[in-house]
């Protein structure tokens, strides 16, 4: 056995397999095209071999474990569950089982932002922490929660939904969850898409407004060049954020949150606004005791990063 690790992210369109170093450095990379596949069994015979070729090719004959983060996955049984949006495989997925039969290695799967979570306190800025939050921005809003220097499952292995907590119950945003107001309608890629389209609608559109065609992308792009629209965009995000944060705050005490992916990119047009939010909002006790940092982990890597480290999750 050695400290080498294989990372799997499992995503909509790709899955991203890395063997990962005790650095926190992906050596190497495969790519399978997730959406190609409607059944689960080639499906997982074809993530073993790509993990076969890697340890091959690297010149190892085992690693420590196998770990993967996944949408909808179920920590305690294995599985990746049944009717997964963004797959079109729609069966229960027992991944775990399935490449520990194949590879004779032990697998871990979890959710993503779990695996962020993990990835964090072992390969990033939480290495020293017992408590902090991890909060992974992206086509939603995912969180990981470390409380006495473990990541919290509770009951089921559903908590962490911070993204569905409801921020602005006054609300007509309608959330993929079916209720309104949740946090990820305002801090996800597409939150603060349609923030900046709601603002635009308000006044004179910019020159440059792309209507449909506009990514989060390209909003933070125009933050950080100093566009007012976008700033008040990301303004606003931050406003809604701040409110999510605090109020996580109240019930678990972290030491920090580690903020990542996209919506990040755009830095202090972010971070600047959301601090003092959060500073504003925050409970009195709570006060100069908590910090708002952006993840350490490789932005590119940082999927399979915190996949690899679940390996160490006990």
């Amino acid at each position: 056995m050695n400290n080498l690790a294989i990372g799997i992210d499992i995503g909509g369109t790709n899955t991203d397999i890395g063997l990962v170093n005790p650095d926190g450095k992906v050596l190497q990379h495969k790519i399978l095209k997730t959406w190609d596949y409607v059944d689960h069994r080639p499906y997982i015979l074809d993530i073993a071999e790509a993990i076969t070729a890697l340890l091959r090719e690297n010149g190892l004959t085992e690693v420590g474990g196998v770990g993967i983060g996944a949408p909808n996955a179920h920590f305690d049984t294995g599985c990746i569950g049944a009717e997964t949006a963004n797959l079109r495989m729609k069966e229960e997925i027992p991944i775990c089982r399935m490449l520990q039969d194949i590879l004779g290695l032990p697998v871990t799967l979890s959710n993503d932002a779990d695996a962020a979570a993990i990835g964090e306190h072992i390969y990033g800025g939480a290495k020293l922490m017992q408590h902090f939050v991890t909060i992974t921005l992206g086509t939603g809003v995912g969180s990981g929660i470390f409380v006495d220097g473990r990541l919290i499952h509770g009951h089921g292995c559903m908590a962490g939904e911070l993204g569905h907590a409801i921020v602005n119950p006054l609300s007509d945003r309608l959330c993929s969850c079916g209720r309104k107001g949740c946090l990820e309608m305002y801090a996800s890629a597409r939150g603060i898409c349609q923030t900046y389209k709601e603002l635009a609608a308000k006044g004179d559109l910019p020159d440059n407004f792309r209507g449909d065609e506009l990514t989060c992308k390209d909003v933070g792009e125009m933050a950080v060049a100093g566009d007012p629209l976008a700033l008040k965009t990301y303004d606003t995000t931050a406003y809604w954020l701040a409110i999510g944060m605090a109020n996580a705050a109240s019930f678990c005490s972290p030491e920090a949150f580690f903020l990542m992916g996209g919506p990040t990119r755009a830095g202090e047009a972010l971070l600047a606004p959301l601090r003092r939010y959060f500073a504003e909002n925050l409970l009195y006790i709570y006060k100069d005791r908590i910090s708002i940092q952006l993840s350490e982990l490789q932005s590119n890597d940082a999927a399979v990063l915190g996949a690899a480290a679940l390996i160490h999750l006990k």
